[in-house]
């Protein structure tokens, strides 16, 4: 269950969500938060989930779901996948 920060970022970026049933977007489960502000949201989207979950956090669950299998890693744009890898190489810990 997501916390009420997390449904409220889930609703301000509610149309990046356009293809999940309204009923069921704030308990999308992070893995498809992290994808979908990753590939689709802005940079202050971006910063907002840093700092809702944690760099470290999402740099973990990217690395995790992109290894899970190439299915999984073709969910993420390329160009996504190479800047972030960048990002999270330098900044989380």
């Amino acid at each position: 269950m997501n916390s009420p920060e997390i449904k409220q970022f889930i609703r301000k970026n509610s149309n990046l969500f356009w293809h999940i049933p309204e009923d069921r977007k704030e308990e999308i489960s992070h893995e498809l938060l992290i994808e979908t502000i990753l590939n689709f949201g802005d940079m202050n989207a971006t910063l907002q989930l840093f700092k809702i979950l944690g760099i470290d956090e999402v740099a973990k669950l990217f690395f995790n779901s992109i290894a899970i299998s190439n299915r999984r890693k073709g969910n993420y744009q390329e160009l996504t996948i190479n800047f972030f890898t960048l990002v999270f190489k330098k900044y989380a810990h």
